[in-house]
């Protein structure tokens, strides 16, 4: 199995574009961290225009901040980046005619699929630290460290800079299940394809139209949008937000809706499962031709 591990690695960093996905999430943090570092008072002045002039002591825009601005931003574009590889791992394999000589070696073809699925999630979880990296740490040094302020839509959170990064670290492991189960889906379109461009053009609109029924929030949608992973994988902002007791003072270390995080983590974990097995079972059965 570790073998089988080893060489599916190998594959997926000796293509040019696995690197594509570290390259744009690079390009596009310097470009938020460059705008926020030139006109980043503007944006700041902007966001207390609403607060009917609430003064606000300390640094607003430092590092914290950043980091929670650029991962909002990146809601979209990390997932769409990680079907470029999780799309192409069984479908790559049948353009290259190299599925069939695959089955074919003295391994079953549960542990090729589980060492090409473990495959990924490394691949993924070294672009969710090149995130952290870049976003985080890179935006810690460059704007300072302060208390986040976030305005929330019926009200304000400030959290102390001694209680924002345990947050952060939660948040980039939540991610990291929520990019799995989106890894989780062009896996699965994989297993139906002679071709990459396939899977990954599906996924990537699975993600887009799961994302505007979750958006647009009608009547006719709220029945089936509890059940989609695209609305669970935005809980992660329920860790930066705080209980207050009955004199709205914020409780220090507290999560506010602790129960929907674990409630949304469940049917991402769901969906995984589901996904994989269900990966596995068409995998046992197909009939390789290629």
């Amino acid at each position: 199995m570790w073998q089988l591990l080893q060489i599916e690695l190998y594959k997926i960093f000796k293509r040019p574009r696995t690197y594509i996905a570290f390259v744009a999430i690079a390009a596009l943090i310097f470009m938020v961290q460059f705008g926020l570092k030139i006109d980043g008072q503007e944006y700041a002045d902007f966001m207390l225009q609403s607060l009917g002039g609430f003064d606000v002591q300390g640094n607003i825009l430092n590092g914290y901040m950043v980091c929670y601005i650029i991962l909002q931003l990146m809601l979209v574009h990390v997932p769409l980046l990680v079907t470029l590889i999780s799309a192409d791992m069984i479908s790559g394999e049948a353009n290259m005619g190299t599925l069939r000589l695959l089955f074919a070696k003295p391994y079953s073809r549960t542990q090729i699929i589980f060492a090409k699925f473990f495959a990924t999630s490394i691949y993924t979880l070294l672009l969710l630290i090149w995130v952290a990296v870049l976003a985080l740490f890179l935006s810690m040094f460059i704007f300072g460290t302060n208390d986040l302020f976030l305005m929330k839509t019926d009200y304000i959170v400030l959290i102390k800079h001694d209680d924002i990064f345990w947050r952060y670290c939660l948040a980039f492991c939540y991610a990291f299940v929520a990019l799995i189960t989106v890894a989780s889906v062009g896996f699965f379109l994989s297993v139906f394809a002679e071709n990459s461009i396939g899977p990954i053009v599906a996924t990537m609109s699975i993600i887009i139209f799961f994302t505007v029924i979750g958006t647009l929030d009608l009547p006719v949608f709220r029945i089936v949008t509890p059940y989609l992973f695209t609305t669970h994988m935005v809980t992660w902002k329920e860790l930066f937000d705080e209980k207050v007791t009955a004199d709205n003072e914020a409780i220090a270390g507290s999560i506010q809706n602790l129960p929907k995080i674990f409630h949304s983590l469940l049917i991402l974990f769901i969906h995984i499962v589901v996904l994989l097995s269900a990966s596995l079972w068409v995998t046992k059965r197909r009939d390789v031709l290629s």
